[in-house]
């Protein structure tokens, strides 16, 4: 493993596949985008390479699985949690290995989202064709990237051109009167890459929430309509390369949403999920690269009731990075950066305080010792609210021979307060603390050439979580929690089939004995809400000369929908068909059945999921 800068691999792989963290060279070895990951250490390393659990999905995937949402794509991948509230467009939250859904950071393009009021990310509104890869990190990066990043870090690339002309088009429609159409083009040259896309989605959906005015229960009202949804996004990458130092990148992502759903208080909320990013990179040796980069994501909600004003919440997060990667001879890399970021809330409801900073310094090694690999960092986070507050990671692996590789890590994080938890009048409590994790993971693995697996046993224990409070009717820090699990995957190709398996287990327990006030804690070693223990997902796919069929299983053990664990979700499997024919090279028609045994579950209580449904999909990709 090298860790020399190549001016001109690193233009490729910009242009190739837009990643926002700095990227290292593997001297002597061609670049496998699909296996490279950035998320992990800020740098380029191979999967296969890294020390702590991760994933990529790329285009490929996604296209194969024909995945109508973000939710359907990442749904049962290993270590991974989804909650709807009522099928596509619905407030969909995501969990890795039985954390909160707010202790996932999400970044798209480098720039972190999601709603600095209610600290969840709008997943339901990322469009799947906007996106051209998935990198997903497993456990905590907060020695990375500060708050947010205790069960892990989810980075969405947006799409992007590739070398010379491309073009790519897809019209769809399905069950609930689906229709979709999207389409873009990108070029790459010898200097500047630029990729524009469009994307538009709408659907009449279905009933929602079985919720009852009379039971008070669910969604507090009786609205037995369909709750639809519709979706505008367009993305632009570009770029130039000035010369073999310089070379500068900007990106832009805006989605427009309408959703409908069932509420005694609103019913119809106008989304926009926007992200603004550039980055300027300097390369003047094969030892030194540079990074500056600045970015804006605003996440924008307005609520109704039919056409009646509600509320209006805009979360506005500006950010700015400084990274510096500095080759230590050919098998070691020091990484040194600053970040900063500004939190500001808009909202006709009324805060005590509506913007904060956070500024932070970070330093990272990575080393190899022959056989053995060795990463370390540390970040210290100032927060104009919290003040200093340090976290840290270590990981080593050894490589066996025959691709086996073992791997051993230990690392903490912490995440601040949203502006709700704090300030919501009547609900905020001014004086709450961050919470804190630590966490420590084995894993062992295998790849090879058809076929790779992995296994990996871990622990995280965090302390301050914040939970609504029964004895003074606010948000406390009053939980511990202690969550133990393990995720085994293989992937392979046997006889013309591809096959990806994905089993997770994870015990997510309360870990409080006592209340505040002393007492014992009746909710003392319950599951957490909203957690199946056990998630399985495979993937099937075959060629038949010009056909491809495929099929995918998701199943999940049940869950509580309460920290009582009184409120019992039944588990459930699924299974989804797809067929796809290449007409030619440039034409393809798709065809999928999703849910075909027409399950009836629930993954928040009163919320319904969709039943069978078909969809049909035309694509045309061709590049010159």
């Amino acid at each position: 493993m090298s860790y020399r800068f190549s001016t001109p691999s690193l233009l490729a792989l910009a242009i190739a596949s837009g990643l926002a963290g700095n990227a290292r060279a593997d001297s002597g070895q061609p670049t496998d985008l699909d296996n490279v990951l950035v998320t992990g250490t800020r740098t380029e390393v191979s999967v296969a390479d890294s020390l702590v659990p991760a994933q990529v999905i790329d285009r490929a995937d996604i296209e194969r699985s024909q995945a109508g949402s973000l939710a359907e794509l990442l749904k049962g991948r290993a270590g991974i949690g989804i909650a709807n509230q009522g099928g596509r467009g619905k407030i969909t939250t995501v969990n890795i290995r039985g954390t909160e859904s707010d202790q996932v950071l999400v970044l798209v393009d480098g720039i972190r989202i999601g709603s600095a009021s209610a600290g969840l990310v709008a997943f339901q509104d990322l469009p799947v064709e906007q996106i051209e890869r998935i990198e997903i990190v497993r456990g905590p990066r907060s020695s990375l990237y500060g708050s947010e990043a205790i069960g892990g870090v989810i980075q969405i690339f947006t799409r992007r051109g590739g070398k010379g002309l491309s073009r790519h088009l897809n019209i769809g429609a399905g069950s609930d009167n689906l229709r979709e159409v999207a389409g873009g083009f990108g070029y790459g040259g010898e200097h500047a890459w630029l990729n524009l896309d469009a994307a538009y989605s709408q659907t009449d959906g279905f009933n929602a929430c079985r919720g009852s005015a009379a039971l008070f229960q669910g969604c507090y009202t009786d609205e037995p309509d369909d709750d639809g949804y519709r979706n505008l996004s367009v993305n632009l990458r570009t770029g130039y390369r000035f010369n073999d130092a310089w070379q500068v990148e900007a990106n832009l992502l805006n989605a427009d949403g309408r959703n409908e759903y069932d509420s005694s208080y609103s019913n119809v909320t106008d989304t926009e999920q926007q992200v603004y990013g550039g980055k300027l990179s300097f390369t003047p040796s094969d030892a030194l690269r540079v990074v500056l980069s600045a970015g804006q994501n605003k996440d924008d909600a307005t609520d109704h009731y039919e056409e009646e004003f509600r509320s209006h919440f805009q979360t506005r997060r500006d950010q700015a990075s400084l990274q510096a990667d500095m080759a230590l001879g050919e098998h070691h890399l020091l990484t040194a950066g600053l970040d900063w970021q500004d939190e500001v809330l808009e909202s006709d409801t009324e805060f005590d305080v509506t913007s904060r900073d956070n500024k932070a310094a970070y330093v990272e090694y990575q080393g190899q010792f022959g056989a053995h690999d060795l990463q370390a960092s540390i970040r210290q986070d100032d927060n104009e609210q919290f003040g200093d507050h340090s976290t840290g990671s270590l990981g080593y692996g050894l490589a066996f021979g025959s691709g086996f590789k073992l791997t051993a890590s230990v690392a903490t994080g912490f995440k601040a307060p949203t502006f709700n938890d704090l300030y919501y009048p009547f609900f905020g409590k001014p004086d709450l603390q961050p919470e804190s994790s630590k966490s420590a993971n084995l894993g062992l693995a295998q790849y090879a050439d058809d076929w790779n697996w992995t296994l990996n046993v871990y622990e995280t224990r965090i302390d301050d979580l914040i939970s609504y409070d029964s004895s003074i009717f606010l948000p406390n820090n009053i939980d511990k929690a202690r969550i133990r699990g393990a995720e085994f995957t293989v992937d392979f190709n046997w006889a013309g089939f591809d096959v990806s398996t994905q089993l997770s287990h994870t015990d997510p327990r309360n870990d409080s004995r006592r209340t505040p006030a002393g007492d014992d804690n009746p909710n003392y070693d319950h599951l957490l809400a909203r957690r199946a223990q056990n998630t399985a997902r495979i993937d099937v796919d075959r060629q038949f000369g010009d056909f491809r069929l495929g099929l995918t299983g998701n199943g999940a053990s049940h869950r509580y929908d309460d920290a009582a664990n009184a409120v019992r979700l039944a588990g459930y499997g699924t299974l989804d068909l797809r067929v796809e024919y290449a007409i030619n090279r440039q034409w393809t028609l798709q065809a999928r059945a999703a849910n075909v045994f027409d399950r009836d579950y629930e993954t928040v209580a009163w919320y319904n999921q969709a039943g069978r449904q078909y969809g049909i999909n035309l694509r045309y990709q061709a590049r010159d």
